[in-house]
């Protein structure tokens, strides 16, 4: 129905292509919003003593410094005060370990070692015979020794990322991948590199949701050794170092960065959680919801 107005051919096909355009970017913008919604918490990974096997969880709370509670909540030290860990000493990554924090117990196994059951407070004779040195467990249960005291949240990676990476190496899937990178968080994300959407330049935070849970993106990781050795037996894997560095500057999506990337030995994204979110819970399955761009 017309107003009986003249019809301008022209401005009429123009109005269609306006219209088009509208469409196709509420399309898109539908689309955007379909994708982040699809994006999910797929699992839970605690590292009851830092260092040692992870645990996996169906829900995690968070505690006061925006760490997962039970996560890194105990930590082996030596005589002088420091960390025996992957870093340092490769023969934590020949220690299975499974630990029951409601419990206090703790079952630990090693190469020609007596298996371990019993309480974690005792096990430090256990842990001492194995390294041939004197050591003991630490505990906090408050925050727990994270390895970035200043982005103490869980740290995060995604599932496509975890293919990709171990599809570099010959021989390593991508549960080995996991476990040679240890993130508390895997999000269900098929594209690799997702999780860089969750940091930008520095300085800046990316604001994001998980669940009922507030988060800031703050950095991509910089990875220290512990990735290049087998999780298994602590052996070094040759030339994985290099070979990372390439492909990683290769593959590096657009999206990846601001200005984090001084060097290429970066991967899994180091977070903050606000005050605000202090107490919540984490569940498997939550969904994962990407924000604002905000300064730090």
């Amino acid at each position: 129905m017309t107003d009986g107005s003249p019809t301008d051919g022209n401005t009429s096909a123009a109005e269609a292509e306006t219209t088009a355009a509208a469409a196709a970017a509420a399309d898109a913008e539908a689309g955007a919003t379909a994708g982040a919604a699809a994006v999910t918490l797929d699992r839970i990974a605690v590292y009851p003593v830092k260092s040692l096997d992870a645990e996996f969880v169906d829900a995690a709370d968070i505690v006061e410094n925006g760490g997962l509670r039970g996560d890194r909540e105990y930590a082996i030290f030596d005589e002088d005060d420091e960390y025996v860990n992957g870093k340092r000493e490769r023969a934590v990554l020949r220690i299975r370990s499974s630990v029951s924090l409601a419990d206090g117990a703790v079952e630990l196994s090693a190469p020609e070692m007596d298996d371990y059951d019993g309480s974690i407070a005792e096990a430090d004779g256990w842990l001492s015979a194995y390294f041939g040195y004197p050591v003991e467990l630490r505990r906090d249960p408050a925050g727990g020794f994270p390895d970035d005291t200043e982005a103490s949240g869980p740290t995060v990676i995604s599932t496509g990322t975890l293919d990709a990476v171990a599809s570099w190496f010959d021989g390593v899937d991508a549960d080995e991948m996991r476990r040679r990178l240890r993130p508390n968080l895997v999000f269900d994300a098929s594209e690799p590199f997702w999780e860089d959407h969750l940091f930008d330049r520095r300085g800046t935070v990316v604001e994001f949701s998980v669940g009922g849970v507030a988060f800031e993106g703050v950095n991509p990781c910089q990875r220290c050794v512990v990735p290049s050795r087998d999780p298994d037996t602590g052996a070094e894997t040759a030339d994985f170092r290099t070979t990372f560095m390439t492909k990683r500057r290769e593959t590096l999506p657009e999206w990846s960065g601001g200005d984090w990337f001084d060097h290429d030995f970066r991967l899994m994204v180091n977070t903050a959680v606000p005050e605000s979110s202090w107490g919540e819970t984490l569940s498997v399955g939550d969904a994962v919801t990407v924000g604002d761009i905000v300064p730090e």
